[in-house]
């Protein structure tokens, strides 16, 4: 598992205990749960031979790729290009290991598992998004770069040798442990870095939500899956047989209806801000972002502003009787549990997860 220290790794190693897990990450994941810790950073050319060689040596039966850099300013990774070493060519390189390491059938990798986004499609869909939609992400390099990675995936997965290949598309993680833009918005944590941010957290001050006046901005609707979800779907495809076919694409939400953003603010309970058009909205994300008191990038803003929603079909039907099993939350209740006492402390990433 690359990116063991990050939520999602900590997340999934909680449902892997019958396995025996080999974690990788730039430092060590703060848990009591067995596993054999190897330092290494994916950003680095050099990481791809020496995964290839730990691969040999471990011969796993899956790999499971969660390093990415989300968030730049709580990973310390602020220079873009870095931020595309780990994300994007991190990804090609951990597949070029397992492409090599599949040459020996004795050492084969048997499946390739990767969390792509729904942010890959982009900010703005006009209805729920299949999986044969096109990825047209842009703006936020987050999700550009999933976008990129996803391709990279899709485009190397035939090369693998006989490994079977998963690319899950989630949607935006909730749960008490999670921290990202969308739910950071609506909690409205002041998380940058600066001296007054802090003193507004020790008040438990809240930035307030916002956004432009109109009110399709509050019909807009957005769906979660809760992180725990996500890791037991994950563990699922681990324990599986592998599938016939070598690429298996599947959105990821949680169960239930979609939520407007209307709905998303009373659930926060949160003190709504409007301002007049997205021009204003960016000015002050930018504001917050320049003076340090917020996390959220303004490259962030289409994805705050607009409607993406995607069908789970597909998810649905490869599950079949375990669906209830694996996605046990609704999205409503996935998004209420970020807001449990557990949610006022975020649990922090590693700069490669």
């Amino acid at each position: 598992m690359t990116g063991v220290a990050g939520n999602l790794g900590l997340r999934l190693l909680q449902q892997l205990e019958d396995f025996s897990v080999v974690g990788l990450d730039i430092s060590p994941p703060k848990t009591n749960l067995p596993l054999r810790f190897v330092r290494m950073d994916l950003g680095d050319e050099q990481s791809c031979r020496a995964l290839y060689h730990l691969l040999q040596e471990a011969r796993p039966v899956a790999v499971v790729h969660l390093a990415f850099v989300i968030d730049p300013v709580r990973t310390g990774v602020l220079d873009l290009d870095r931020m595309w070493q780990i994300n994007v060519a991190g990804t090609a390189r951990v597949m070029e290991a397992i492409t090599e390491a599949n040459r020996n059938e004795h050492a084969a990798v048997g499946k390739f598992v990767f969390p792509s986004s729904v942010s890959a499609y982009g900010p703005d869909l006009a209805g729920p998004v299949t999986e044969d939609s096109p990825l047209k992400a842009h703006t936020l390099p987050y999700a550009v770069h999933k976008k990129e990675s996803d391709e990279v995936v899709r485009q190397r997965a035939p090369s693998l040798r006989g490994c079977s290949v998963y690319i899950l598309r989630p949607h935006i993680f909730a749960g008490a442990t999670m921290e990202n833009y969308l739910v950071g918005a609506f909690r409205g944590t002041p998380n940058g870095t600066s001296k007054r941010a802090a003193k507004m957290r020790q008040r438990g001050q809240r930035l307030p939500c916002m956004l432009p006046y109109g009110q399709r901005y509050l019909d807009n609707q957005i769906q979660f899956v809760h992180v725990d979800d996500m890791a037991r779907l994950m563990a699922h495809i681990v324990r599986r047989e592998p599938e016939a076919q070598r690429l298996t694409v599947l959105n990821v939400a949680g169960r239930g209806q979609a939520m407007t953003f209307a709905r998303c603010i009373e659930v926060a309970q949160a003190k709504l801000l409007r301002v007049p058009g997205k021009w204003a909205m960016r000015q002050v994300l930018k504001f917050l972002w320049n003076w340090r008191i917020s996390a959220i990038p303004p490259e962030a803003l289409p994805y705050m502003t607009g409607q993406y929603i995607m069908s789970t079909a597909r998810l649905q039907k490869f599950l079949g009787a375990d669906y209830e099993k694996v996605i046990r939350y609704e999205i409503v209740d996935a998004f209420a549990d970020s807001f449990s006492s557990a949610g006022e402390v975020a649990v922090p990433q590693s700069a490669a997860s």
